[in-house]
């Protein structure tokens, strides 16, 4: 692990996305079979390499009551285009998903985690490195 990664949620900066056509913030997000997960409301960068790492996304509830929101990293999207972002997992898989606390992006060791759940590799990780606990079956 590399130490403490700074990472900031994009709409709380003063930040944009360089080409607004590809932001993505607003659209859905559908699994692998198109099924709708829930919509992108933010954006979690690295603050030092200025590159997006996660998707937030929220899904569930009535006037932002009983929603949940997980983190996605960037590495699971498969597809983009104008209405929605595709993601290479089940529903049910995206709907198991851990639930976003605030302090996970403050800590390697539960951003880890989060990579750790998808199947991928930090992106502070060299080729090859495998997570301890890793499952080994992420495609459910």
């Amino acid at each position: 692990m590399q130490g403490t990664t700074r990472l900031a949620r994009l709409s709380e900066t003063d930040y944009t996305i360089e080409n607004p056509e590809q932001d993505v913030r607003g659209r859905r997000v559908v699994d692998r079979h198109g099924d709708e997960a829930g919509t992108i409301d933010d954006l979690f960068f690295d603050v030092e390499e200025k590159r997006v790492r996660f998707l937030r996304v929220s899904s569930g509830g009535f006037l932002g009551f009983g929603e949940s929101t997980i983190l996605v990293p960037v590495d699971a999207v498969v597809r983009v285009d104008p209405e929605q972002v595709q993601i290479d997992e089940t529903g049910q898989r995206i709907r198991g998903a851990p639930a976003l606390e605030a302090e996970v992006v403050e800590d390697d060791e539960r951003i880890e985690d989060v990579y750790r759940y998808w199947g991928y590799a930090p992106f502070w990780a060299g080729p090859g490195y495998i997570a301890p606990g890793y499952p080994g079956e992420r495609r459910a």
